[in-house]
Parts: C-alpha cells; sequence; structure tokens
C-alpha cells in the first residue's frame, strides 16, 4: 500500500511539472511565463516531499527533503519577484508603473 502512496504522489509531482513546461512553453509573453515558472517550484516539489516522508519517513532523508522543499518554497517568491523587476526595467526602463498603467 505504500508503494501506491508513493507512486500516486510522484505520479502527481510529474503532472505538476509537466503543466509547468507547457505553460512556460506555449506563454506568449515572459511575465505569463514566470508563473508557471513559479508553479514548477511548488506543487510538485510538495508532491515529491509528501512521497519521500512517505517512503522515508522522518529519518535523515526526509528531514532532508524537507529542508529542500522548505528551501525552494522561500526562495520562489523572492526569485520569481527580482526576475518580474528586472524584465521590467529591461522591457520599459523603470520598474514603477506607467500612466497607463495606474488605476484611475
Amino acid at each position: 500500500m505504500q508503494n501506491v502512496i508513493v507512486d500516486i504522489l510522484l505520479g502527481i509531482a510529474v503532472a505538476a511539472e509537466l503543466v509547468a513546461v507547457v505553460g512556460v512553453t506555449f506563454m506568449p509573453t515572459f511575465y505569463d511565463r514566470l508563473h508557471f515558472v513559479a508553479a514548477g517550484t511548488t506543487i510538485g516539489a510538495f508532491a515529491i516531499l509528501a512521497a519521500v516522508l512517505v517512503r522515508e519517513g522522518l529519518s535523515t532523508q526526509g528531514f532532508e527533503a524537507i529542508a529542500a522543499v522548505a528551501i525552494l518554497f522561500l526562495v520562489n517568491p523572492m526569485s520569481t519577484h527580482a526576475l518580474a523587476r528586472a524584465a521590467r526595467r529591461v522591457d520599459f526602463g523603470q520598474v514603477e508603473a506607467r500612466p497607463e498603467e495606474r488605476a484611475q
């Protein structure tokens, strides 16, 4: 039964990563692609973490997996934000909203 649960969790992780890859491949703009890049480090990573914890428990491998996913989960928003700011600076020469983008 344990192997079935691990297989299901890994299947969910692979499916989540495939959705992220398809999104990155087919989205028209960098900013749209950035959403799928960010999603690729959340759902799949947590499913893999769950599979490792089901298989290994709270052993050394389990704690290493927890640490790896925690680092991904904490660094992902910062790196996504930094990439978006850098792209906006390249595209528009500034990070601040342009007049036509401001709410009326």
